[in-house]
């Protein structure tokens, strides 16, 4: 009688888990890829950001304020139109502006020089790193107005480390005052302004004469005063 011999094939069972064993390496390659991206995008970032820092922008009304900041807008960004002065009215509230220069972002904040609008200043002063003040050199009449809004400013405590750039404005206008006239009028509130930075200089924001220098000076001053006004990006660092 012949025996029939009946030969069963292993059942291997691991067939069957390796596609998903694949897939889990494959899983696992891409999660480490991606976090490997995340930490170099995130290093590039922290390489790449530049610092950022808020200034104000004050004076009296028609000093030239909103002229000013769009010059200076118009002489670092590039494609920006210079504004005719004849179209810049008075500001009403806030204009806002920015320009990348010496590898920091500079935030200007424009407000409103009328009497009624003055009381708005110093709900900005807490997040500002420096002060621009801007002068009329052609309106004697107004000067020592203009001298008493600064001093009221610059008794704040919230601004006494921020560095001050008061800017003698129209120069490009016959029998205005010149910085040897202006001056020695601000000087006479050295005691107020104390150890901080401060730094009077003749502008024509019609012209842009004076700008750059103005901005450079801050620019300076503000790195120099990381430590005690660091800039509004340092807590994402």
């Amino acid at each position: 009688m012949r025996q029939c011999i009946v030969r069963y094939q292993p059942c291997i069972q691991r067939t069957q888990k390796e596609p998903r064993f694949k897939n889990l390496i494959s899983s696992s390659r891409l999660f480490h890829g991606f976090k490997m991206y995340t930490l170099m995008s995130g290093f590039y970032r922290y390489l790449t950001q530049k610092d950022e820092f808020c200034v104000v922008i004050l004076g009296l009304d028609n000093a030239g304020k909103t002229t000013y900041l769009d010059a200076a807008k118009a002489s670092k960004v590039k494609g920006h139109k210079r504004a005719e002065s004849s179209r810049v009215t008075s500001t009403v509230g806030l204009n806002v502006g920015s320009i990348d220069m010496n590898g920091v972002l500079l935030q200007f904040w424009d407000l409103g020089g009328q009497t009624e609008l003055q009381m708005l200043w110093d709900k900005y002063y807490a997040e500002c790193h420096a002060v621009i003040y801007v002068i009329d050199s052609h309106d004697r009449e107004r000067i020592e107005e203009s001298k008493e809004a600064f001093d009221k400013m610059i008794r704040n405590e919230i601004l006494a480390e921020a560095p001050l750039l008061v800017l003698a404005n129209k120069q490009d206008l016959p029998d205005c005052m010149g910085v040897r006239e202006v001056k020695p009028i601000f000087n006479q509130s050295a005691h107020l302004i104390g150890s901080r930075d401060c730094m009077v200089m003749p502008v024509s924001a019609l012209t842009g004469e004076g700008i750059a220098e103005g901005i450079n000076w801050l620019v300076d001053c503000l790195k120099r005063n990381v430590d005690s006004r660091p800039p509004r990006n340092n807590e994402n660092r």
